[in-house]
């Protein structure tokens, strides 16, 4: 395996022209996997020991990090991110920060899950970024107030040990721990600014709120559905099908490139469990001149299962949101969406119940450590 590209010191200063034409960055494998610091999702940041500077929220903020050279305020250059005052000793004898200061802030994870990956984003701090970072994560239920989740009978787990980071850059950090996690603690070392952070993993869902759901989204990914692969990612991922709520913008969907052949588009989902399908729900809000035309919904159980179809080809209409009731009830553990010729769908609602298996092996999960 290739070695995680690690980027360390200062960014050139910015001399004009497009900001992130310097700008450090990889493909890291894990970003794959769904974005569990989503604010779709519900994650939040939900204190930070301090941002003089710039707000915490920004980290969770979707897309890139904006930079205007012009943009200052009463207390400085505003950036987009979250950054500190510089920290100072305690005494003119030694005015520099200690090695055990640094900055945190507590996140929130917009469903619990297992991490796979970490990117902390230094966009447009060149100078100005932290010396390091470190990444701690816990399992709490509920909703704990931040003053619950600094308590001293919180277990927090390193998942990222202090590691020197680059300036404008995104620094990525792979995570193999096989544990379920509910908020992290983010350190910078010893102050400095970071512009997003970005935690890549699987949905684990508490199977007693599900049981007490009965009937569910079973792909959701809120519930712990994921996309396991598409034909098509030209516009926009696949895993904005299985996103909460209905689409606002056209962004907010899938959409593929238009096809000049004679082939169509799909995405292929795993979902939370084997389950009972009783209904289906395919969205397309919002697209209303580049909606699929027509699509078909097929099931199989287990990886080797065969693909059975629930839903045959079926017209659709732009911007609207479509209901079938499935004159039985489909067990499966994967789904596949297909779409002809092309254009896209805003949302995938796959409605029904685990099966007992299904529920057995959600419940086996979640006493595993960490769960």
């Amino acid at each position: 395996m290739t070695a995680t590209p690690a980027f360390t010191g200062d960014a050139n200063p910015y001399q004009g022209g497009d900001p992130y034409a310097d700008y450090r960055t990889a493909d890291f494998p894990f970003t794959r996997y769904a974005n569990l610091a989503d604010r779709r999702l519900g994650a939040g940041v939900v204190a930070a020991n301090d941002e003089f500077f710039a707000q915490r929220e920004n980290l969770l903020v979707p897309g890139r990090a904006e930079f205007d050279p012009g943009h200052f305020g009463h207390k400085g250059k505003i950036m987009d991110g979250w950054e500190t005052r510089r920290r100072r000793g305690d005494r003119a004898e030694h005015p520099w920060p200690t090695a055990e200061d640094h900055d945190w802030a507590l996140i929130r994870l917009g469903a619990p899950g297992v991490v796979r990956g970490i990117v902390v984003d230094t966009a447009h701090f060149r100078g100005n970024h932290p010396q390091a970072v470190s990444v701690e994560a816990a399992s709490v239920p509920g909703s704990p107030s931040p003053e619950e989740l600094l308590g001293d009978d919180v277990k927090w787990t390193t998942l990222v040990p202090r590691t020197p980071v680059g300036g404008h850059a995104a620094n990525g950090f792979p995570v193999s721990l096989e544990r379920r996690f509910t908020h992290l603690r983010v350190n910078q070392h010893p102050d400095g600014g970071i512009a997003r952070l970005r935690v890549y993993g699987e949905v684990a869902p508490d199977p007693a709120w599900l049981a007490a759901l009965g009937t569910f989204d079973v792909v959701a990914l809120e519930n712990g559905g994921s996309v396991e692969d598409a034909s098509d990612l030209f516009y926009s991922p696949a895993t904005n099908t299985i996103q909460p709520g209905r689409s606002r913008t056209m962004d907010d969907g899938w959409e593929t490139r238009r096809r000049r052949d004679q082939g169509h588009d799909w995405i292929r989902y795993r979902l939370v469990a084997q389950s009972w399908i009783r209904a289906v729900e395919i969205d397309t809000a919002c697209l209303k001149g580049n909606s699929a035309g027509w699509a078909s919904v097929s099931v199989r159980d287990g990886e080797d299962g065969d693909w059975r179809e629930i839903l045959p080809r079926t017209r659709l209409q732009p911007d609207t949101n479509h209901r079938f009731v499935l004159p039985e009830p489909a067990v499966g553990t994967h789904a596949r969406i297909d779409i002809f010729p092309d254009g896209g769908i805003s949302r995938l609602r796959l409605h029904g119940s685990p099966t007992e298996s299904g529920a057995a092996r959600l419940a086996a999960r979640h006493l595993e450590p960490g769960g």
